[in-house]
């Protein structure tokens, strides 16, 4: 089963636990502070996706294994939970809601279609694959040694989140670095799975992203009728790091608003 933190409510209510799925080289650990922070009334609960952070490698890496995941995890915490997922986590996300929607009260999809997308990241694993990581000891010298490679300082900190310099036997990545790439046309890509999930889902995006857009509409409205959108001012596809108190806030009056009969 997957890695996963929880994070309690620090006002216990009635509400349904919330259950927060990163996207491609992310971590529960990046989500720290969003979830500590959307754990006032709920429970919030962060996994590690299969082949990153603390949860176990596997030789394959589709939504299909994915939604899985999340079903093991919301079964094992005794579902049903509401469900966020960025990304990568959003599509995982959209899987699972249409595959088993009596475990999802509401879900909300962070910048993120159910479509296909035409560029990828096998340019950063490469780039980590480049890594030398022989007698590395701190983050410092391994941004130094990454700059050549990834000239964008805050993309070389977030991927350097998943460096393990402390491991036994040298630093290693918390990355399945191999298995992303192999699988890379099915992480950019869209399973097309069939059916619909009816309940509250908020789309939620960054304005300056362009990773959904108005021609994807027919197509989430297809499979998600119950589909909200909302748009952050000033975000860009990482929204939820670029204006965190806006994406709390949304997640949070969307969460909390009455369940219509």
């Amino acid at each position: 089963m997957l890695n996963f933190n929880k994070y309690p409510a620090a006002t216990p209510t009635v509400s349904r636990p919330l259950l927060i799925a990163h996207g491609l080289f992310g971590s529960a650990r990046n989500w720290g502070t969003t979830a500590r922070r959307l754990a006032v009334t709920r429970d919030v609960v962060v996994v590690d996706m299969r082949n990153h952070g603390e949860s176990p490698w596997f030789p394959t890496h589709s939504y299909a294994d994915l939604a899985d995941d999340l079903a093991q995890v919301i079964d094992h915490l005794g579902g049903p939970m509401d469900v966020l997922g960025h990304s990568m986590g959003g599509k995982a996300a959209m899987c699972f809601a249409l595959a088993r929607p009596e475990l999802v009260r509401r879900l909300i999809v962070g910048d993120i279609a159910p479509v296909p997308y035409d560029h990828d990241n096998l340019g950063h694993i490469d780039a980590m694959q480049r890594l030398d990581l022989s007698g590395l000891t701190s983050r410092a010298d391994a941004d130094a040694r990454l700059a050549h490679d990834v000239p964008d300082a805050a993309l070389r900190a977030f991927f350097l989140q998943s460096l393990d310099l402390k491991a036994e036997g040298g630093a290693r990545w918390r990355l399945n670095l191999p298995v992303l790439h192999d699988a890379m046309p099915q992480i950019i890509g869209w399973p097309r799975p069939a059916g619909v999930f009816a309940q509250p889902t908020l789309f939620l995006t960054g304005a300056l992203s362009h990773y959904v857009q108005p021609e994807h509409r027919p197509a989430i409205l297809t499979q998600f009728p119950a589909a909200r959108f909302a748009k952050l001012p000033d975000a860009g596809h990482w929204l939820h790091a670029d204006q965190p108190r806006a994406f709390e806030a949304a997640v949070g009056v969307f969460l909390d608003m009455p369940d219509r009969h």
